[in-house]
């Protein structure tokens, strides 16, 4: 089997005959060909077969009411004493509230969880998480946040609580694997969903996880969730996908992901890139302590945007908001003045 990862590009001096990427900000004219049997070489767009292509250059629909045509972010709120960058910081509905809406300045989406799914975590019960979650979520819409919020959790039971609450999205890190009755849920309800890969559970995901082709392995992996939700019934214009940096993954594979991720844009969907403040991070960059890890989680970040990624999840989001309009400005004719 071929995958087809176009080489994406953002300078202005683009040739006659390039495709425009996913509808966005980037174009390519040229594609590296991959496989498990033989050297990746490069061809010219107009080379790749004609299915792979339209999925590769088609305009991603609107997610949640936002437009795909330019990055967005989604900010990170844990309400949780255990995550492993902001754990217990934001336990309490007030101070949750309260950085929600400061948060909301910056990012389009602010993504609620109440179970830290960092390596080593345990198992919440649903109670507590639904107990965690949904005041919150209660709390902004009531005092009358109208962003997208999405409702970080593997079970049915929360995501449906948070659903009624006013939650908007569904960030599934299993993608239906950890809990059968939420393909059905979303199904049911209608909510746009994130479908993460990871390989095993936050309890033993890092232990010793391997691959044969991550890169590949992953986008197989992701294609065959994708065409698990669309036998639900979930349209395809409602699931974005995150390759899961960091979950079963080294800092190699991590890396590998990262290079090639322009590679997912064949499955049709928009992309989710989550890299903030994760422990490759701080090991490459020589930050110790999470909060330490902006400014490489900023680089990854825009290394994502430079590849097309439609959607960016972190905790700095001031920050990286800040980063993205300069290089949208450099990049791109699309200059924000506000998120």
């Amino acid at each position: 089997m071929e995958y087809f990862r176009p080489i994406a590009m953002t300078d202005p001096a683009r040739p006659a005959g390039a495709f425009t990427l996913a509808g966005g900000w980037c174009w390519f004219d040229r594609a590296e060909v991959l496989s498990r049997a033989a050297a990746g070489r490069i061809i010219p767009a107009s080379e790749i077969p004609a299915a792979v292509l339209h999925r590769l250059t088609a305009p991603r629909a609107p997610f949640a009411a936002l437009e795909m045509d330019r990055p967005r972010l989604m900010g990170i709120l844990n309400v949780t004493p255990d995550s492993f960058s902001d754990g217990g910081k934001f336990l309490g509905a007030e101070a949750a509230v309260s950085q929600a809406r400061a948060m909301a300045k910056g990012a389009e989406i602010i993504d609620i969880g109440g179970e830290s799914t960092r390596p080593g975590a345990v198992e919440v019960p649903v109670a507590e998480e639904i107990a965690r979650t949904v005041p919150v979520i209660q709390a902004l819409r009531t005092g009358g946040l109208t962003s997208p919020l999405s409702i970080d959790t593997r079970k049915a039971p929360v995501a449906e609580a948070a659903l009624q609450a006013g939650a908007t999205i569904v960030n599934d890190v299993s993608a239906f694997d950890f809990d059968p009755s939420m393909g059905p849920l979303v199904a049911r309800t209608g909510a746009p969903v994130m479908l993460m890969h990871a390989q095993g559970v936050p309890e033993t995901m890092q232990d010793n996880p391997l691959y044969g082709d991550v890169l590949l392995d992953v986008y197989d992996a992701l294609a065959t969730r994708l065409a698990r939700a669309e036998a639900l019934g979930i349209d395809r214009a409602r699931i974005v996908l995150d390759p899961g940096i960091g979950f079963g993954k080294t800092q190699a594979h991590n890396l590998a992901l990262i290079r090639g991720l322009s590679l997912f844009h064949g499955l049709g969907c928009a992309i989710l890139l989550g890299t903030s403040r994760k422990r490759f991070i701080g090991s490459i960059g020589g930050a110790d302590r999470p909060e330490d890890r902006a400014p490489g989680s900023i680089a990854t970040a825009l290394a994502g945007v430079a590849q097309g990624v439609q959607i960016i999840r972190v905790h700095d989001v001031a920050e990286t908001r800040q980063a993205l309009r300069l290089w949208q400005a450099l990049n791109t004719d699309h200059l924000e003045t506000d998120a």
